[in-house]
């Protein structure tokens, strides 16, 4: 049987030395759990705060500062689906879906977006409804202030007229329509687009 009263005592100061290490790792533990709280509140408490302003914030319409497209048909360049007018439109001038072709608007200055209209076809008019291709399935992507960039899926019913859609973003530069699908594709008809309006806070929300 081993004799516990023989076993070597410790050096004074041995016991405490240890004690005040093991107090200063769990108050360094202690203190970087709570900044690791502070940051991350802070972080959805900011996020929350911009989600209800964007909720009940009035619409302002948003125009872009610069657009492009992959291609357009002559005459039809992507200007006139900015230019609040749905009556002259965009088209890629290729037959069919015209997939992989796209349109996009550029900012400036980092914008927050809320909402987006789209008027798909040559016109609002329901005479024009054979006169072109509607866009479908649109990939949307989104470029951000700081570089990074998101895709986004955008769906759209058949037929003339506005159609709006929720589109909340940061702070973005850029919005990129890329064209996948569409409904009543033909070899003799392009996919064709009125107007791409977008709408951010009002000033005087």
């Amino acid at each position: 049987m081993m004799n516990f009263r023989n076993r070597p005592a410790l050096w004074a100061g041995d016991r405490p030395r240890l004690r005040r290490s093991l107090d200063r790792i769990v108050t360094l533990a202690v203190w970087g759990l709570v900044v690791a709280l502070v940051v991350t509140g802070a972080f959805y408490i900011d996020n929350a705060y911009q989600a209800t302003r964007d909720h009940f914030a009035k619409r302002a319409p948003v125009a872009p500062d610069s657009v492009k497209a992959s291609r357009s048909f002559s005459g039809h360049g992507p200007e006139l689906a900015f230019d609040k007018i749905n009556n002259t439109w965009w088209g890629p001038g290729v037959s069919q879906a015209g997939a992989g072709e796209w349109i996009e608007a550029r900012f400036q200055r980092p914008t927050r977006l809320l909402d987006i209209l789209v008027t798909p076809g040559i016109s609002t008019r329901a005479a024009d409804v054979s006169k072109s291709a509607f866009p479908h399935r649109v990939q949307v992507l989104v470029t951000a202030a700081d570089g990074k960039t998101t895709t986004r899926e955008l769906t759209l019913d058949q037929g003339t007229g506005s159609q709006r859609r929720a589109f909340r973003t940061g702070e973005v530069s850029a919005v990129r329509f890329i064209l996948r699908s569409a409904h009543g594709a033909a070899a003799d008809k392009q996919v064709s687009i009125a107007e791409i309006e977008f709408f951010g806070r009002s000033s005087a929300s």
